[in-house]
């Protein structure tokens, strides 16, 4: 039986404003905010990065944490955040984007490598 999991997250804008809220998918709820597809603060102020997240087990801890995040003072949000991603990269950077095939090397065939045989290239 798997767990389900809830996450608290915070998203920044560019220009630092934040928003922290409460999903049980945290990759859908960042593909929405980075896409505008949800009406209000998060859309009018282009909230769309993801800079920092905690799991939780059980939905009445994750919005008990995500209240209690929400009553902090703004700089301590932002000491949160730095402890966590010094650097605020975009956590969600790349998701939903179509992703090219990875081929490994030792499996590619673009020279026609294989033991014992040889290119017509390679012959003359």
């Amino acid at each position: 039986m798997s767990s389900k999991r809830y996450y608290v997250y915070i998203m920044s804008s560019r220009s630092l404003n934040l928003y922290t809220g409460v999903t049980n998918s945290i990759y859908q709820r960042a593909l929405q905010h980075k896409r505008g597809d949800i009406d209000g603060f998060t859309k009018k102020y282009n909230i769309n990065r993801l800079v920092y997240y905690e799991i939780f087990e059980h939905i009445g801890n994750a919005i008990a944490r995500e209240k209690q995040i929400k009553s902090w003072t703004r700089a301590k949000r932002l000491a949160l955040i730095k402890s966590m991603n010094p650097a605020w990269q975009d956590l969600a950077e790349g998701w939903g984007e179509k992703a090219e095939l990875q081929i490994p090397r030792v499996a590619r065939d673009d020279k026609n490598q294989e033991v014992g045989k040889t290119s017509e290239v390679e012959k003359n």
